[in-house]
């Protein structure tokens, strides 16, 4: 579990509530947050353009400041590699940054995702707004770690992604979790040797061809071989 997840299991808090006598006015009140908070989401909609990155969290717009040079390179190599692997293969497809994924109540922009071919085979060239992905990875920087490991952990196997990673630049290092019982389980934190995909068969490379740039065109050739 993260370090950042709430813990109180959703069973428990709906519990608490169903044994409160407030719950009638608690109910209004949430009913009411989410009415203003859907307005304000279609304003987002509405307002958000291609020369920003942003996401819509829990009711608020957050605005992504630019990177550090070791996140784009970390971010631009892992994508590099798997969109070579997948498109090889035809596995599905692969997003980068700016592919808004929309979920019950949030939507992100990762850096990094990727759809099974039954899910890719619906998408529509001019569709702008995708449902949950089968992994995810998300770069960590000072700014979204707390995000990263907190709404986004949360959110991400409550909508069902199987795969979620996260690359730590500065560390060097990658964290994979992988979903059961619908929470992430940690399956390998490396920095070195080689990290393998649940969901993307067969994909296996290198953990430093993600943050060296000479590392991942050997890698990169070795995948197109």
């Amino acid at each position: 579990m993260s370090e950042f997840t709430t813990p109180f299991t959703t069973r428990e808090i709906v519990q608490q509530l169903v044994r409160s006598p407030r719950l009638p006015q608690l109910t209004r009140q949430l009913q009411a947050i989410l009415r203003a908070e859907q307005e304000k989401r279609e304003r987002f909609y509405e307002e958000m353009s291609d020369a920003q990155k942003v996401e819509f969290i829990n009711g608020e717009v957050i605005v992504q400041s630019p990177v550090k040079l070791r996140h784009s390179v970390a971010s631009g190599n892992l994508f590099a590699l798997l969109n070579a692997y997948v498109q090889k293969h035809a596995l599905g497809y692969v997003g980068h940054e700016k592919l808004l994924i929309v979920l019950t109540r949030n939507d992100y922009e990762p850096d990094v995702c990727f759809f099974t071919q039954e899910k890719a085979a619906a998408f529509a060239p001019d569709q702008m707004k995708f449902p949950a992905p089968d992994l995810v990875v998300e770069v960590l920087s000072d700014s979204t770690e707390a995000v990263d490991r907190g709404v986004k952990f949360e959110d991400y196997a409550l909508h069902g992604v199987t795969e979620y990673w996260l690359v730590d630049p500065e560390q060097e290092s990658v964290e994979q979790y992988l979903l059961g019982d619908e929470a992430y389980k940690l399956a390998v934190k490396v920095k070195s040797g080689t990290i393998q995909s649940a969901v993307v068969s067969g994909f296996e490379i290198p953990v430093r061809a993600i943050f060296d740039p000479a590392e991942q065109l050997t890698a990169l050739q070795a995948l197109l071989r």
